[in-house]
């Protein structure tokens, strides 16, 4: 009988199928349990909601602790993991590199790096690390020179949506870099346009990664462009805080509110950790 595959290996397959891989992010027990039960084999965490539960920052390296004990949590249960580690929480590529370890010992497949425009080798040299030591974690390498802007020779930055020419120069410069240090993929968050992304994807030997956006191409859009993963990030989450504030209007209006409200028994089967199957 034929050994199965590691699962880490089964998280990279996900990377190369007919369709791109549509990783949803969770923020806690109960939201990665829904998302199994609706059948997703992969889930990633979005720093943004794990910062914000705990009146936190995000993209400060404040959340180290956090971002660890959530996936302590969600390790062991049967879907594979994918972290937003943000830049790592540490500047030095040997910390980020001891987080990556603790990450793959609780049962993470995968670890989200971003570079937030800071210096190239020093984000290559976290990534080199991190595959030194978790070499079995797939580090999926984020440049942010569409989502902040690349500033210009005086500092000002382009903004989202004025990126232009630099922004597609200056990521092609990082990705390259990125892919050398033995990043497994690279995401790009903030690139919408359909032209731009299927002349990165051509240029890349690692699968791409990009950023859902809800007025942008649809999934199988993507996938046509050849987008190996589309992350949702933390959609969800925004999504359902505007769900709750939309149901407190309704009810202060006396009107019943709408949408799907999921029963009691079911926050309770999606917040234990009673045996499931994805």
């Amino acid at each position: 009988m034929r050994a199965p595959r590691p699962i880490s290996d089964r998280f990279a397959d996900l990377h190369h199928a007919d369709a791109p891989l549509l990783l949803p992010n969770a923020w806690d027990h109960a939201t990665a349990m829904a998302m199994a039960d609706k059948g997703f084999q992969a889930i990633g965490t979005t720093s943004l909601a794990v910062a914000a539960a705990v009146g936190l920052p995000d993209g400060a390296s404040a959340t180290r602790d956090e971002t660890l004990r959530l996936a302590l949590i969600l390790g062991s249960q049967p879907f594979l993991l994918s972290v937003d580690a943000e830049s790592g929480f540490s500047e030095d590529p040997d910390e980020v590199a001891e987080f990556a370890r603790e990450l793959a010992a609780v049962g993470a497949v995968g670890i989200n790096l971003e570079d937030s425009l800071g210096p190239v080798d020093r984000h290559a040299a976290k990534i080199a690390a991190v595959k030194a030591a978790a070499p079995g974690l797939f580090v999926n390498a984020r440049t942010d020179t569409y989502w902040l802007g690349v500033p210009d020779g005086n500092g000002v930055r382009a903004g989202r949506r004025r990126h232009g020419i630099r922004s597609a120069a200056e990521t092609l410069s990082r990705l390259d870099a990125y892919q050398q240090a033995g990043a497994d993929g690279v995401f790009v968050p903030g690139l919408t346009d359909g032209r731009e992304i299927a002349a990165l994807v051509a240029r890349l030997d690692v699968p791409l990664n990009v950023l859902y956006s809800p007025s942008g191409l649809t999934v199988p859009q993507l996938g046509d462009l050849g987008v190996s993963r589309i992350s949702l990030g933390s959609f969800l989450y925004r999504r359902a805080l505007g769900a709750a504030l939309d149901a407190l209007d309704e009810i202060c209006e006396g009107d019943r509110p709408g949408g799907r409200t999921p029963s009691y028994e079911d926050i309770q089967n999606w917040g234990t950790d009673a045996v499931r199957h994805v």
